[in-house]
């Protein structure tokens, strides 16, 4: 990526190992500069601060392939100040192609997940009748999946649903998750399961005995699990893990999790080792498949035990991988009766259905709208589920719609500046046709040195620049930490088109795009249209993690 490469031929250029320069975002300093190398920190690097009388020509000097041409390096009171050549790093960012590929050099974190990923939701194991709490996990998991996807990882998303059991509510929250015609079974797998159980010595019998509970009637046997966390020393689980009922329905869980991960290495047979077990199908650790189970904190300590069955009957290399993303609590504020998810759903929607009524009138009555009421709703709820850091809690203010349909930090005010966006494409395309204006030039025949607004700095080096490396770190999954948790920051990508909705629309109302149709602002116009063009392209591709459709009309 750009900003990378650049960030690094900095360095270089002062002969230091040091990570000296920071990129500049704030509208104020980059009027003066766009990179910074600070004082503090130069003065740790070289001995009594003394800055190379040459460091300034080196730092200009410096060139790559994917490097911003520098076009001054000043020393300041703040430090050294870097002013990029405008005109030529707008060319190099334009032409180049807007949507970004999978990312190279991942950082190495994000290494280890090299072949392929489960992501589990044990939400979607639970009642029919979901909560606001199980949407957070399966919204989670699904966005996580396109995240890694878009960086070149190969997900499977576990369970698969029942397509006559399917949650109508996922459905209308078009979330995108494996079904099939009929209930997915594994009756050899499960036996598998329950002869490996025959073989373990923390299993006990479960006899009924004087002063115990009675044992319901679907328990295979009791397992231990304490003594195996002591055994194995594992860290990070709940200490209180002790006796595990053994179900039909837990084994079943873990033989379709068991199968998922032959399906995940299929396209690798040679990971492929001989089975510990003969009935079992365990990885070695030539084998990559890292197992990520999302679960809400209020399930947490049932995954744990399945967890630690799994790695009890098949204690391959591939459950030795499993991790925990735990999402925080979700509360619903001053609720008069427990609300489920299809209730949520339905509230939100009505809300953006009167918030439309109150802005458009009449209009959000027509057919059409139908179907932007529905993407705004959907938008809606994923932002309020996502933009914040899945450890947090979230509250939800089922009274409060402005949350949802007026506030800048909601999905409605990102989908709506996508779709001012289409609207000005449309309205321009329509001119062409009209014979208003001509078509737009190659971007290789642009003028860029048009381009002096300083919002139009702002979109192109705090957003266009930086948006590779956005989807990289929000698609990391740090798997070689210690312990059994880990965390994802997902929420940076709702978190950038926020901030991006509200700095376009800042420009966008400031300044008049399609003007007066005289030749002498034609360039000044191509220039601009060339580089919404390229905003308009990372809303789409920001937007396609959250699978949401942009909106052509609002």
């Amino acid at each position: 990526p750009v900003l990378s490469a650049t960030l690094r031929a900095l360095n270089e250029a002062l002969g230091v190992p040091a990570t000296l320069w920071v990129k500049e975002s704030s509208a104020r300093n980059l009027r003066h500069r766009d990179f910074l190398a600070p004082r503090a920190a130069l003065s740790a690097a070289f001995p009594r601060g003394q800055v190379p009388a040459d460091a300034a020509a080196a730092v200009t000097s410096v060139v790559g392939s994917a490097v911003l041409p520098v076009r001054s390096c000043r020393d300041t009171a703040a430090g050294l100040a870097v002013q990029l050549h405008r005109p030529e790093a707008f060319r190099r960012l334009l032409e180049a192609p807007s949507v970004p590929g999978p990312a190279t050099g991942l950082a190495p974190a994000a290494v280890t997940l090299g072949g392929s990923v489960l992501l589990h939701c044990p939400a979607l194991r639970g009642p029919a009748a979901l909560q606001p709490r199980h949407l957070r996990p399966v919204l989670l998991a699904e966005h996580l999946a396109r995240l890694l996807r878009s960086q070149g990882v190969a997900v499977r998303l576990v369970p698969t649903l029942a397509q006559e059991q399917c949650p109508e509510v996922l459905r209308l929250l078009r979330v995108d998750w494996p079904s099939s015609p009929g209930s997915s079974a594994f009756p050899d797998a499960v036996s598998a399961l329950k002869r490996a159980l025959s073989r373990i010595p923390c299993v006990a019998g479960c006899e009924q005995g004087p002063g115990r509970a009675a044992i319901p009637k679907d328990v295979i046997c009791e397992v231990h699990l304490r003594s195996f966390v002591e055994q194995q020393e594992l860290m990070g689980y709940d200490p209180n893990l002790d006796g595990l009922l053994v179900t039909e329905e837990k084994l079943q869980a873990l033989a379709e999790l068991q199968q998922a991960v032959v399906q995940c290495m299929v396209s690798n047979p040679a990971a492929l080792p001989v089975s510990c077990f003969p009935d079992i199908v365990p990885f070695s650790k030539g084998s990559c498949c890292s197992i990520v189970h999302v679960v809400n904190c209020e399930e947490e300590f049932q995954q744990q035990q399945l967890d630690l069955l799994w790695r009890i009957l098949d204690p391959g290399a591939h459950t030795a991988l499993q991790k925990h993303l735990v999402c925080g609590p979700v509360k619903v504020s001053n609720p008069s009766s427990p609300i489920g998810a299809d209730q949520y759903f339905q509230l939100r929607r009505h809300q953006m259905y009167e918030a439309s009524m109150m802005k458009y009138g009449e209009l959000a009555q027509d057919e059409a709208w139908t179907d932007v009421i529905d993407t705004l709703t959907v938008a809606a709820i994923r932002f309020e589920m996502l933009s914040t850091a899945h450890r947090s809690q979230i509250t939800l203010d089922l009274e409060d719609s402005s949350i949802s349909t007026k506030g800048t930090k909601s999905g409605a005010f990102v989908m709506y500046n996508c779709a001012r966006l289409a609207t000005l494409f449309n309205n321009y395309e329509r001119a062409v046709e009209q014979g208003t204006y001509p078509p737009l030039p190659p971007p290789l025949e642009q003028n860029y040195s048009c381009l002096r607004e300083e919002g139009e700095w702002l979109l192109l080096f705090n957003y266009i620049l930086p948006f590779p490396e956005v989807l990289q770190q929000a698609a990391q999954l740090p798997t070689c930490t210690k312990g059994i948790r880990i965390t994802a920051n997902t929420e940076m990508v709702c978190k950038f088109l926020i901030q991006l909705s509200m700095d376009f629309s800042s420009y966008y109302s400031r300044v008049h795009i399609l003007g007066e149709p005289f030749p002498h602002l034609f360039d000044q116009m191509f220039a601009r249209l060339q580089l919404l063009g390229a905003v308009r392209d990372m809303f789409h591709s920001a937007l396609a993690t959250l699978h949401l459709p942009p909106l052509n009309q609002i």
